[in-house]
């Protein structure tokens, strides 16, 4: 069995960078053998062609998510086939590709990221700076304990994945030029 945890966002967006960072902080951790842990910042092609090649069984995406809730909030969702918009080729920027962008285009070269999980925080603040809020910064050690519960199918883990994100979840926002947190 092979999974991919990958960790997006962009650092220079404050907690943007919350995936960037929970993906370094899990490089230190144990994980299961078949497990691979990458931190992919905003090279979200780099991501769909690693998962072409990989065609893991699993993918778990690590991000930053606004969903309303209070920040820190540590969200853990499925992503269903239904639940990514196709996308054109033609429409593909290597350099700022939202996850269901970069899953489109997964799709439209052919590949599958498999079963499909979303680790994501609520973000206090994704403006231009660098490092996390005090917030989310702490968030960060809760979510490699999900992220390790989940690897290890620890009992309830299952359970509590609820399944279809929204397209607000993936990166579509409704302020022009913004993307809900979402950094690939």
């Amino acid at each position: 069995m092979t999974t991919m945890v990958a960790g997006i966002g962009n650092i220079f967006l404050g907690d943007d960078a919350f995936g960037v960072e929970l993906a370094r902080r899990l490089t230190s951790e144990t994980v299961p053998d078949g497990v691979r842990v990458t931190d992919y910042g905003i090279r979200g092609m780099h991501l769909a062609y690693d998962l072409l090649d990989m065609a893991p069984d699993t993918t778990i995406l690590l991000d930053a998510v606004s969903r309303g809730g209070e920040p820190g909030t540590i969200y853990v969702l499925e992503i269903g086939t239904g639940d990514v918009p196709a996308i054109e080729p033609s429409a593909v920027d290597a350099h700022g590709m939202t996850p269901d962008a970069m899953l489109a285009l997964l799709e439209n070269l052919g590949g599958s990221a498999g079963r499909t999980l979303l680790v994501g925080c609520e973000p206090a603040d994704t403006e231009e700076r660098i490092g996390l809020s005090s917030t989310v910064a702490s968030a960060v050690d809760r979510a490699v304990g999900v992220v390790l519960d989940l690897l290890n199918d620890k009992e309830g883990s299952e359970a509590n994945v609820p399944s279809g994100a929204s397209a607000a979840v993936l990166g579509v926002s409704d302020r022009p030029g913004h993307r809900s947190g979402t950094g690939v």
